[in-house]
């Protein structure tokens, strides 16, 4: 049964955002409980088909890397006391997502192949192929807009002269996101995988302190090739294995949506959603290591409701 609705009213609560896959309810005292939807979104589209076990792979994913990184960067989360549920400190998210490539694929590579050869003011090397490495990650900003609304990429300048960040604040978010990216690279390395590219976001608590928000290195937000042939793949102009949701992307282009006005969504079928999911799961096993264990079959709006409970009676603000 796919998740992808939640109408919780947790003890102390005071708002619900419903993100494009997260519904994020804050409560008193400075904290957050997240949950992980089994919402898929591609184009900034949210699909209309749920992915059984979707937010679970998520949410258990990112708790993984968080716990991973911790050292690296602070991070806001404090525990998951549901299989798709993570609760932590809430932080006011800087309007920006912080794109960091370090190889030439997606949306970097459609950019290149159509002549581009700057993105978000960075500028890209000539005579590219598709998936080299870059010479060097690049930091490719977008807007963070609301649901329904595509984000922008915009460069770094135009943060700045616009105000969204602060030119101090926007240096040290720049030099968290290429930590995080080593050590993440670092981290598929040793997996047998490449971090192709990610994305991060990032908050401010009440204190000043920047911290990592939402998910990192999950297939939403992340690309992986599989490191295994990816030479021979290349000296030979073979497309290389991708382990992220550009599958998704490409069955969307393939059916003629790339989230366009005027564009109608292709049917989703219930045996496409248990391929899509059949796939987080592959990946999620790939990338950490660990066994899939999915959560206990039944009504997911009750457990969830009653582990969040039990964990707030336990931890009061």
């Amino acid at each position: 049964m796919a998740l992808t609705h939640s109408e919780f009213h947790f003890t102390g609560q005071e708002s619900v955002y419903h993100g494009k896959v997260r519904d994020v309810y804050r409560l008193r005292g400075g904290r957050m409980v997240m949950v992980a939807s089994d919402r898929i979104s591609a184009f900034d589209v949210v699909l209309p088909k749920g992915i059984p076990h979707k937010g679970q792979v998520l949410n258990q994913m990112a708790a993984h890397f968080l716990e991973s990184t911790a050292d690296v960067v602070p991070n806001w989360r404090v525990a998951s006391p549901d299989p798709v549920v993570s609760v932590g400190y809430t932080a006011e998210a800087f309007k920006v997502e912080m794109v960091i490539r370090g190889y030439l694929s997606g949306h970097a590579w459609r950019t290149y192949a159509a002549g581009g050869r700057t993105l978000c003011g960075v500028a890209m090397a000539e005579g590219l192929r598709e998936s080299d490495p870059l010479p060097e990650p690049i930091i490719t900003p977008t807007t963070k807009e609301a649901i329904g609304t595509h984000d922008e990429d915009i460069s770094r300048e135009e943060i700045l002269a616009r105000g969204i960040v602060s030119e101090a604040h926007y240096t040290q978010l720049e030099d968290y996101t290429r930590a995080l990216f080593a050590r993440g690279q670092q981290m598929a390395r040793e997996r047998g995988l490449i971090l192709v590219d990610t994305k991060y976001e990032f908050g401010l608590l009440p204190d000043g302190r920047i911290v990592l928000i939402d998910e990192i290195h999950t297939p939403d937000s992340s690309r992986y090739f599989i490191a295994e042939g990816y030479e021979a793949r290349q000296a030979s102009g073979e497309p290389q294995i991708q382990l992220s949701k550009e599958f998704v992307r490409q069955f969307l282009i393939a059916n003629g949506f790339q989230g366009k006005e005027g564009q109608a969504i292709p049917e989703l079928t219930d045996e496409w959603a248990a391929d899509v999911s059949k796939r987080y799961i592959q990946l999620y096993e790939l990338v950490t290591g660990k066994a899939f264990e999915p959560a206990a079959a039944g009504d997911p709006e009750a457990r969830i409701h009653a582990n969040v409970e039990r964990f707030l009676a336990a931890n009061p603000a």
